[in-house]
């Protein structure tokens, strides 16, 4: 009895084991599209009124959490009887994390003057604000859904010649990091002016290290927004060089970094191109 209970404790301690490694190098694969969602998730928490940023963070990652349950299961019955079909959804995800970079920078160059006017001249009532906090936190909500599937299949892609309880270990702990870790972050962004003034006020109305922290917010905001945008070009021209021989030998000998950006850029600009058409056509 005693040497079968010793020898299970060493199978769990060997499993466990495994699992930390994975986890690691699951984890280290994914950084490219962790480091995209936390831009994108502290982007879209911020701008609300002070008193609405937590509450909205709150229902943000509560959908989050709801979006990784529904993503784990269908994402280890695939690895256990379609696992063909991984790399499949990983090119269809890069695709749209392209088409949401270059979207955004077609948006910056092209619509920018409109967007300010109309949000300077709209005057909101109180109910249109509730409604575009729904909205916002709906839209916040799916873009988390893309971003975790890509992050599920893409740290599922990196265990899939380990065992089943190897991968479910692994895959679940970069959701649990990409869910608690991710949205901790943004937390701590979305309250940094918060911060700030109360050490202001403490300090009878004068805190060179609260005006820092007032003064940094919108520019780590709009930093982020910028690296969250190179980051989901990286990540998508990453995705299409490392599953396709053809683009690879397209941009062999160019340093991986820039191959990527340029794979992905190229990526993005034909699926806007391809939506814009599309629009037209519908309109």
């Amino acid at each position: 009895m005693a040497a079968g209970l010793l020898a299970l404790l060493d199978d769990v301690s060997v499993l466990m084991d495994d699992v930390a490694t994975m986890s690691k190098v699951a984890t280290k694969k994914t950084a490219g599209i962790l480091g995209d969602d936390l831009a994108v998730n502290a982007e879209k928490a911020s701008g609300f009124a002070s008193s609405r940023e937590l509450p909205v963070l709150w229902k943000i990652t509560k959908g989050s959490f709801i979006n990784k349950l529904i993503i784990l299961p269908l994402a280890f019955l695939l690895s256990a009887f379609a696992p063909w079909i991984i790399v499949p959804i990983l090119m269809f995800g890069g695709i749209y994390l392209a088409y949401e970079g270059m979207e955004k920078i077609y948006e910056y160059f092209f619509h920018k003057e409109k967007k300010q006017r109309i949000d300077s001249l709209e005057q909101k009532s109180k109910e249109q604000v509730l409604s575009e906090e729904e909205e916002k936190i709906k839209s916040a909500i799916v873009t988390d859904f893309i971003l975790s599937i890509e992050i599920i299949i893409l740290a599922l892609s990196t265990v899939t010649d380990q065992t089943m309880a190897v991968q479910i270990g692994a895959v679940s702990f970069v959701a649990i990091i990409a869910t608690v870790g991710v949205y901790g972050l943004v937390a701590l962004l979305v309250r940094m002016d918060d911060f700030g003034y109360k050490l202001i006020a403490m300090n009878g109305g004068q805190s060179d290290i609260g005006e820092f922290f007032v003064r940094s917010l919108p520019k780590v905001i709009k930093a982020l927004t910028v690296i969250g945008t190179i980051a989901m070009l990286l990540v998508a021209g990453g995705i299409f060089i490392h599953n396709s021989e053809f683009v690879h030998h397209l941009v062999e000998g160019i340093p991986f970094i820039f191959g990527d950006l340029i794979i992905g850029f190229v990526i993005g600009t034909v699926a806007v191109g391809v939506m814009k058409i599309v629009k037209n056509f519908k309109s």
